[in-house]
């Protein structure tokens, strides 16, 4: 049996199950997408985007899925310390895939914010959580997305209204959890209204020593001059395979920094698709990597720039040790009614051993004639000129090295705009370097 036609099979048996224990909004285009995943099935490598990373081999292993949804014996408020010094957030956790709504925190956000289970939120707001939910994420054009439409239950929805301003980032903490080998799929949903402001921070965590595979699709919708931060930390195992996709979509003078940061992991694959669809737009999009063993890194990211004036700076940065690989493939498509466009993407590699692999594939796509748009890549090792200079200056050959690769990926943190995570961030990078983060330990981001 191929590893499509069991979900096939699967979901064919427990649809109402599935449907029994999520809500109308997320049950009305299971159908559609379901038949999507049946004509699409799994990426591999023989599709173009999906080149670098065989993303249908890790759905052949026999998964866990929690379709029943049984309640998991963890109360994350007991077990996670999250609290970020100087950093005070409203911290909330989804326990697999499922939003832990039994031991809430007290609440800090302003009136008409919204945020909880997505599933709840759809019976208590269905027409907003309608007007917003699977318009991003196409299940036509990609057998991930499809397969995660299926079987989704629940996720985290975030709604900010018109003109709210959050003075407090979002904290949400995604923990793995099982006795067995384990399939999650999770979902999220971001609406910022016009003049809009949020920040929010994901972590990614596995508290068992299984295989875990968590799918993941996240849609961002950012009104006129609304402006939204979101920071993804991932510090897994490596028996842990992330695969994510983002839809982004920013109206007129809307700001948004993405920045992904992988300090710990197995195999992910992220797919960020941003379409900056009003005049005005900005879009900050980063990503850092770092990998040793044979852990496997793969970015694909997409930007449209669909009208003029607008803006789009991607900065992507990898240090690859040992046996791993890094794969970063990022389009960026000005069409031919975007004049004024302005776009930077750039994408530096390290690769500290001759065994690590990096495939960069930069794209730029431009169809007008009044644009400033640059591209670049490299591919290197260490600078064996300054690690002599430092050893000249009686620094150790170990200390040398792990100072230099710190430099190096140092221009996405400072990218963070907040201040509290980004000094947490250069202590965790500097940790990781030493060998100290080699699992996850609860959230190590808090500690």
């Amino acid at each position: 049996m191929n590893a499509e036609q069991q979900y096939i099979d699967l979901f064919s048996q427990t649809e109402a199950m599935i449907c029994q224990h999520s809500t109308e909004v997320m049950n009305t285009p299971r159908a559609t997408a379901f038949a999507d995943f049946e004509r699409l099935g799994f990426p591999t490598r023989k599709q173009e985007k999906y080149k670098y990373t065989d993303v249908s081999k890790f759905f052949e292993p026999d998964y866990g899925l929690n379709l029943n949804r049984l309640d998991i014996p963890v109360n994350p408020y007991e077990v996670f310390k999250c609290d970020v010094p100087n950093m005070s957030t409203s911290l909330y956790f989804v326990v697999n895939d499922a939003f832990y709504n039994k031991a809430l925190p007290a609440p800090h956000l302003p009136d008409g914010v919204i945020f909880g289970s997505l599933k709840e939120m759809a019976e208590k707001h269905p027409e907003l959580v309608k007007k917003y939910y699977g318009k991003l994420a196409d299940t036509s054009k990609d057998g991930v997305t499809a397969f995660n439409t299926t079987f989704a239950q629940d996720g985290v929805l975030l709604y900010v209204p018109k003109n709210v301003a959050l003075e407090r980032p979002i904290q949400l903490v995604n923990i793995l959890r099982g006795d067995v080998n384990f399939l999650v799929n999770r979902r999220v949903l971001i609406v910022l209204e016009d003049g809009a402001q949020a920040r929010m921070l994901v972590c990614d965590h596995a508290i068992d020593a299984v295989n875990f595979l968590a799918t993941q699709v996240i849609e961002v919708f950012v009104g006129e001059n609304a402006v939204f931060d979101l920071y993804e930390l991932e510090e897994t195992h490596t028996s842990t395979v992330r695969i994510s996709n983002m839809y982004v979509r920013q109206e007129a003078n809307s700001n948004v920094l993405l920045n992904g940061m992988t300090l710990h992991n197995g195999t992910s694959r992220n797919t960020t698709e941003v379409l900056l669809a009003g005049e005005g737009a900005e879009i900050n999009l980063c990503g850092m990597a770092i990998a040793d063993k044979n852990q496997h890194v793969d970015n694909n990211t997409s930007i449209d720039h669909a009208v003029p004036n607008c803006t789009s700076n991607e900065l992507f940065k990898y240090v690859l040790d040992d046996q791993s690989v890094g794969a970063f493939a990022g389009l960026v498509l000005v069409r031919p009614d975007a004049q004024h466009t302005s776009s930077q993407q750039t994408n530096r590699n390290l690769c500290a051993t001759r065994e690590a692999r990096m495939y960069t594939q930069p794209q730029l796509e431009i169809y007008a004639d009044d644009v400033k748009c640059s591209h670049g890549a490299t591919v290197g090792q260490l600078d064996e000129n300054a690690l002599f200079y430092m050893r000249q200056r009686g620094i150790p050959a170990r200390e040398a090295r792990l100072l230099l690769m710190f430099a190096f990926v140092n221009e996405v943190i400072d990218t963070i705009r907040l201040d509290a995570l980004k000094d947490r961030l250069h202590l965790l990078v500097e940790k990781r370097f030493r060998g100290e983060l080699n699992k996850c330990q609860g959230c190590a981001i808090c500690k």
